[in-house]
């Protein structure tokens, strides 16, 4: 069982093909995880991309992205262990560290994508 296990679940009031293209690029996992060595093995479009992870970390990585009404449940995993082992303590500031990084890209994404769309307000199609 790996000592580094995040789940983390956002709304985003925008669709999936959206918040995949926020994943897309390369570029943005460094912005997102920059201390993360991340290499796709299962690209799954719309439905998201799952990594391996070295770096600071080693284990594995998933973005789902999953329909809901008119927008995307944003779910996020991290499985994965320290290298060379850590104290407990060290483990559990870790584990609380990537939690709160976890929900600061899902937030930040929900501002930046969602630009302003109140909730229950239908989007403004092209």
């Amino acid at each position: 069982m790996p000592s580094v296990d995040v789940v983390d679940e956002t709304f985003l009031a925008v669709p999936p093909a959206v918040v995949a293209a926020a994943f897309a690029p390369p570029a943005a996992w460094t912005r997102f995880w920059p201390d993360l060595a991340l290499d796709v093995y299962a690209d799954r479009g719309t439905e998201g991309l799952r990594w391996t992870v070295g770096g600071a970390l080693v284990g594995t990585m998933e973005v789902w992205l999953e329909p809901v009404l008119d927008g995307t449940l944003l779910h996020y995993f991290l499985r994965a262990d320290l290298p060379g082992g850590a104290s407990d303590r060290r483990t559990r500031r870790e584990v609380r560290r990537r939690q709160l990084a976890a929900k600061q890209v899902s937030l930040g994404l929900k501002l930046l994508l969602e630009d302003g769309r109140p909730p229950g307000v239908a989007p403004v199609l092209p």
